[in-house]
């Protein structure tokens, strides 16, 4: 009996095939590089080769798995029918046909990107969407750029050619169950095996992060958002965004002077009349993480009927030597919204800025414009580097280092992978030691910031912690009190070091978390986070300040304090020299943007208030009010058609103005 069978199997074929699109990926990815050479020219002996090539292939492995998993599972079906001459073919042309539309994807982005200086997204399509010259257009480019028309034609001959079928040959004198048996046998597993490999893949790979590889991981591979592209793929920046909420220029103002009048981001710093200035002063931001308003004592002294406590008896005594105001709030819910907005002064609309497309416009954040005037930085987070896509966000903030926990791991001074949570990062005690040390070795004036793990998700603490805070009314409240400990451990080393005097800290959560307290479960009190500013010198005022905070505020301020004088863009204030009445605050959540300013909030889904309520008569948002102030909306539709036109305009920074 005669029995057709392959001797390359299916599964080598797809090995094989799946390796070729990663060389023609590659390919493109060099055709990219020179056609836009002047983009990248500049910083190229700046960058790694081999860490272009690691994200490359990261973003590259992305795009094929979703392209190509169908393909996959056709070739990989366990089905002995399907190594039939016209199924093989069937696969190879649908193999050829995917990876031929990647190839015109990112040839027609080589030319379209001289334009935007960023990969393609499915944004695209909506901006083009009423056009009717595209067709015009697309054929000028196409004899205009001839010689990538005939590299792209050689790329898909690639595929054709080199294209790896399974061969078929005869095998005689065996029975047709044991060959079936044996077919099954090493097709099943291979089968079912692609399948969670092909997730891994799409995911950008399992080490380090819990989220999906997004673009502006795209960051930490090359040193300035631009280069980002280098990396990136136009496949992939088109799937990830698809489905996103797009954004789009609101028409509340059709005068650009009067947009401007009412509400500009752009800030002229002027500190000739400023009653504080504390010139190139070091700055220490700590971002503690889930470090709701509700856990610290001193700002609640009228919950409970006067008894409430808190857990964190260091950060009371701190705020008592500290500036700090009567309302204090986070500009997000997750931690990737808090660190644009803390140090780069950017909040979330609509969606995490980091997830969207905009994540690659330059950005004017707080060690990027210190580092114009002489300042050294660096971020630190005590997680796997990559972790969260914070380590990209750094990068693009303009910070000039980063430690992590491969950072951690490699200094013998501190404990290594034994200071390890088993879950996140290393411990918040050992690692802000580690803070303290580090920045030490930095040179003056510095501008440093930590991003603290401890007070998370699946709230442990260390064992040797666990009979001294022990479990109490929420799961959360044994984590404060380690990180408030640790905080206060970090406090002790940093006084004993010559730059402290020299250095302003600000002390602020990522978002809140739990809550026990109707008053921090409100939409509004879902924001309250603290915010601290420390002068160990005892130059700035101390005490509650009258008027409203935020995270997008720290930067200006901030930048203000040190004596800055350059223009930059923050979307927020600046808290030294804005009066009480004029304070205000934003934020989104669930299709709503939320807006407080002096005793009135404001809900506006974009084209109609939702509910205004009165913060001091019904701070539990229960009882709306008739209609809002008209100038109290009028400046919050200012901010966030400056918000939108800025994003869309790539209009962060004060280079990109025009």
């Amino acid at each position: 009996m005669k029995i057709r069978y392959s001797t390359r199997s299916p599964l080598l074929s797809v090995v094989l095939n799946i390796l070729l699109a990663y060389v023609v990926y590659m390919l493109c990815r060099i055709l990219y590089v020179c056609e836009n050479w002047s983009l990248f020219a500049q910083g190229w002996h700046n960058l790694s080769l081999s860490s272009l090539l690691r994200g490359g292939l990261r973003y590259d492995g992305s795009a094929i798995a979703y392209t190509n998993t169908l393909y996959v599972l056709l070739m990989l079906l366990p089905l002995m029918g399907k190594e039939r001459s016209w199924w093989q073919t069937m696969c190879k042309w649908f193999y050829v046909v995917v990876n031929s539309l990647a190839v015109v994807a990112n040839l027609s982005d080589a030319v379209y990107s001289q334009y935007t200086g960023r990969r393609t997204t499915s944004t695209f399509f909506h901006e083009f969407s009423n056009e009717s010259n595209l067709g015009t257009i697309f054929a000028t480019e196409l004899l205009n750029h001839w010689y990538l028309v005939l590299a792209g034609v050689a790329l898909i001959a690639m595929l054709i050619v080199l294209y790896a079928k399974p061969r078929g040959s005869l095998e005689t004198g065996t029975d047709i169950h044991v060959v079936r048996r044996r077919y099954l046998a090493t097709q099943w597993p291979a089968f079912v095996l692609a399948m969670p490999l092909a997730v891994v893949a799409m995911r950008g790979g399992i080490i380090g992060t819990y989220r999906p590889v997004s673009l502006t991981d795209a960051n930490q591979y090359v040193n300035q958002p631009n280069e980002a592209a280098i990396v990136l793929n136009t496949p992939f920046s088109v799937i990830r965004t698809i489905g996103k909420t797009s954004f789009s220029i609101p028409p509340y103002f059709d005068d650009e002077a009067r947009l401007e009048a009412v509400y500009s981001p752009l800030h002229v710093a002027d500190t000739a009349d400023t009653a504080v200035v504390l010139p190139r002063r070091n700055i220490v931001v700590l971002i503690v993480e889930s470090f709701g308003r509700e856990y610290i004592g001193f700002y609640n002294h009228d919950l409970d009927g006067g008894t409430y406590k808190g857990y964190t008896p260091f950060v009371d005594s701190l705020l008592g030597l500290s500036l700090t105001w009567q309302e204090t709030f986070a500009n997000g819910r997750t931690s990737i919204d808090g660190m644009p907005a803390i140090l780069a002064s950017i909040p979330t609309f609509v969606e995490p800025f980091y997830f969207t497309p905009y994540s690659l416009n330059r950005v004017s954040g707080l060690p990027g414009e210190l580092a114009k005037v002489g300042y050294s930085s660096a971020f630190f987070h005590g997680a796997d580097n990559g972790s969260m896509g914070f380590q990209a966000a750094a990068r693009s903030m303009g910070f000039g280092a980063y430690y992590g926990r491969d950072e951690y791991d490699a200094d013998s001074r501190f404990g290594g992978e034994a200071d390890f949570d088993g879950t996140w990062a290393i411990w918040d005690e050992p690692f802000l030691q580690y803070f303290a040390t580090k920045i030490g070795e930095m040179q003056q004036p510095f501008v440093a910031a930590v991003f603290t793990a401890s007070s998370h998700h699946p709230f442990v603490i260390p064992d040797q912690y666990k009979d001294i805070y022990p479990e109490e009314e929420m799961v959360m409240h044994k984590c404060i009190r380690y990180t408030d400990n640790a905080l206060r451990k970090f406090f002790d080393t940093a006084r004993r070091q010559p730059w402290f005097d020299n250095t302003i800290f600000v002390l602020t959560s990522d978002h809140t978390n739990m809550s026990n307290h109707d008053y921090y479960r409100s939409p509004i009190g879902l924001f309250r986070g603290p915010i601290l500013i420390y002068d160990p010198s005892g130059q700035l005022p101390r005490g509650i300040q009258p008027g409203i905070a935020q995270q997008i505020d720290l930067m200006p301020t901030l930048l203000h304090l040190v004596g800055y004088n350059r223009p930059f863009v923050a979307f927020g204030k600046d808290l030294l020299a804005t009066e009480p009445d004029s304070s205000w605050t934003v934020n989104y959540s669930g299709g709503i943007y939320q807006y407080l300013r002096g005793d009135t909030i404001i809900q506006f889904d974009g084209e109609k208030v939702t509910g205004t309520y009165s913060l001091s008569s019904d701070p539990l948002m229960q009882h709306p009010l008739p209609t809002p102030p008209q100038g109290h909306l009028l400046h919050l539709k200012a901010i966030i058609q400056q918000y939108m036109t800025r994003m869309l305009g790539d209009r962060l920074t004060v280079a990109n103005q025009e």
